[in-house]
């Protein structure tokens, strides 16, 4: 069997992981892989001797075994959240807010800029927020002041329509990846980090790491205005976490890893069969405060990026999820 890396050969720093994937498990399994538009992995067809189907990269699902209507319910966080509730999931919630006054006569009131600041007070004055519909960690981060948060929205906004304002929770965070009620593999979430070099302070450490994010569209990790712990110089090979998102799109770090618990399993499995999911990513947060028992589901993916497993060089386990995709499209 080849390694998806042999696939990847020659193609462009753009071209789709997931297109990747795609073509190393037709090789395997013996279908018609076609490009579509001219080599850039954006768009391309599978094809058995009897059946054709289609994929596309951006807003396309990766994933058609999910229905479209679970597929954009579980991308919006908080009606992903409240399904998840009324089941008995236990989820970290929060509240939404528009950004702009466009279609403001389709929405019901509390909802809008001004409600933000006042549940963002009744929180203390600091939350983690995100856009409602983002994804890649874009913009995920925690605020703290109404200043800060005023700054966040202006930003935000050029980018998205409206924001998730939740509490603030502490814990350690997992991946539950799930294939129908199969728990296919588990994976420990870890902080984006800068490494000093023992020249750069970690002000320059932080804009060369934020450099990156944006050249691949992402938002900026935020660093405070006046904070004179930036202008420390790290000795060679210090590492210094950044709080927050944790997404591996965002320079975080993910490592497979055993389950936590069978606790664990089971509130991956009930979240996506609240939400009607065959496959789905769910992000959770166990140890809650410390306490071992307490733990929440953060979101829950439904176009996951398997990207991890072949960093890590798990083949076997792209090709059982696109068996598995091939396979309830009639290819197989």
């Amino acid at each position: 069997m080849l390694a998806p890396s042999e696939f990847r050969k020659g193609k462009p720093g753009f071209y789709p992981d997931q297109t990747i994937y795609a073509e190393f498990s037709c090789a395997e399994f013996g279908l018609e892989f076609r490009d579509l538009d001219g080599a850039s992995g954006l768009l391309f067809s599978v094809a058995s001797r009897d059946r054709l189907i289609h994929f596309g990269a951006g807003r396309s699902s990766w994933y058609p075994q999910n229905n479209a209507t679970a597929s954009t319910l579980a991308s919006d966080k908080y009606f992903a959240g409240m399904i998840l509730r009324e089941a008995g999931v236990p989820a970290l919630g929060g509240e939404y807010f528009f950004l702009h006054d466009r279609h403001r006569a389709h929405r019901p009131t509390g909802h809008e800029r001004s409600d933000a600041i006042a549940c963002f007070r009744a929180l203390g004055g600091s939350a983690f927020v995100k856009p409602l519909m983002g994804s890649r960690g874009d913009f995920a981060q925690a605020v703290h002041g109404e200043a800060a948060l005023a700054r966040y929205l202006d930003e935000v906004k050029q980018y998205y329509d409206s924001v998730l304002v939740q509490p603030i929770v502490e814990g350690i965070e997992y991946r539950v990846f799930l294939l129908d009620d199969d728990a296919l593999y588990c994976a420990r979430k870890y902080p984006p980090f800068v490494s000093g070099d023992g020249v750069r302070t970690v002000r320059e450490l932080l804009t060369a790491h934020n450099d990156a994010l944006c050249a691949r569209g992402l938002s900026p990790a935020s660093m405070p205005d006046h904070d004179l712990s930036l202008d420390a110089v790290p000795a060679r090979g210090e590492r210094l976490d950044i709080p927050g998102r944790m997404n591996l799109s965002a320079g975080g770090k993910m490592v497979l890893a055993d389950a936590p618990s069978e606790k664990a399993i089971m509130l991956a499995r009930q979240a996506a069969r609240a939400l009607g999911l065959r496959v789905a990513a769910v992000d959770m947060f166990i140890d809650i405060g410390g306490e071992a028992d307490a733990m929440e589901v953060i979101e829950v993916n439904s176009n996951p990026s398997i990207r991890l497993l072949e960093d890590s060089g798990r083949g076997d386990l792209i090709l059982k999820i696109w068996r598995h995709t091939f396979s309830a499209m009639g290819l197989l």
